[in-house]
């Protein structure tokens, strides 16, 4: 995710990054310019042709666009910010969890608060690559050596929460801990795994295919009959406006694409990164202190 300060209005305006949308368009818009151009001399300049009326209807047709755009960036957006505070419970159930540890285990057991503290920053590391649909090869070396990974359950945070479960259970069965504090604990350990459903949910289901094939199509039909609608009007500056509506169109449908996914590495995706380094920070601060 991209670190700006949201205030400095002029600098944004000027500024490009390598993710912008006009870099990746940029032969997109050539290739619309030469289109555009050829169009309008073959009209102005040899036939002389004329479309009364075809204006207006691009217009009306443009709204409607519009609107399906504004439908599918509202849609993409929620999804992120879904995300986003998916990723801020989980950082709160990690801390409610190490907290719970540390006041339930004894300081003198070093090694077996180490060894949970492993174990919970390490689930959300494996989640945060396991959302990146990383082979389960890769996700298992991130398991912490206590853990034996026999290839079975490929569903890696599922073997952690379960490995976690039995510490928990091999607890209360040697009265380390209580009843009450065993359920507590199960009950975070419990949000962990709603959590990691929840993400899959988001990742798991795209926008249905057929509403982003249809407004694809609907923005490059609408684009390529651009210059014979305004060629009347605005003549050789049809190119620039058609090349202006162009990118507008496609970048708000480009950044949907990108967002709608928010747990990959794009620049406009959640920093789970940075999350999964403050999560190791306040576990480790809280269970080794």
């Amino acid at each position: 995710m991209v670190a700006y300060n949201p205030k400095d209005w002029f600098g944004l305006i000027f500024k490009f990054h390598k993710a912008d949308t006009f870099r990746k368009l940029f032969w997109i818009l050539v290739t619309m310019a030469v289109y555009s151009g050829l169009v309008v001399y073959v009209e102005k300049e040899v036939f002389d042709l004329k479309y009364a009326g075809s204006s207006e209807i691009h217009s009306l047709t443009g709204l409607v666009i519009s609107l399906l755009l504004v439908f599918r960036t509202n849609t993409a957006y929620d999804r992120w910010w879904e995300g986003r505070k998916l990723w801020g419970g989980l950082v709160n159930v990690s801390r409610n969890f190490a907290m719970k540890l540390s006041t339930f285990i004894p300081k003198e057991e070093k090694e077996k608060r180490r060894e949970l503290a492993e174990m919970i920053t390490a689930y959300s590391n494996i989640l945060k690559d396991h959302l990146r649909t990383s082979d389960v090869e890769v996700l298992s070396k991130l398991l912490p050596n206590s853990i034996v990974f026999n290839g079975k359950n490929k569903h890696i945070p599922n073997v952690l929460a379960n490995r976690i479960q039995e510490e928990l259970e091999e607890m209360y069965r040697d009265n380390k801990i209580g009843e009450s504090a065993y359920l507590a604990l199960l009950n975070d350990l419990n949000e962990f795994t709603d959590i990691c459903g929840a993400c899959e949910r988001i990742k798991n289901t795209p926008i249905p295919y057929t509403y982003n094939i249809f407004l694809k199509k609907f923005i490059f039909i609408y684009t390529i009959t651009m210059p014979f609608s305004f060629v009347e009007n605005f003549g050789y500056w049809t190119i620039l406006v058609t090349l202006f509506v162009l990118y507008a169109f496609v970048s708000l449908e480009m950044i949907a694409e990108e967002i709608e996914d928010p747990f990959g590495e794009d620049s406009n995706d959640l920093p789970t990164d940075n999350l999964t380094k403050k999560i190791a920070e306040n576990v480790n601060s809280i269970l080794m202190r």
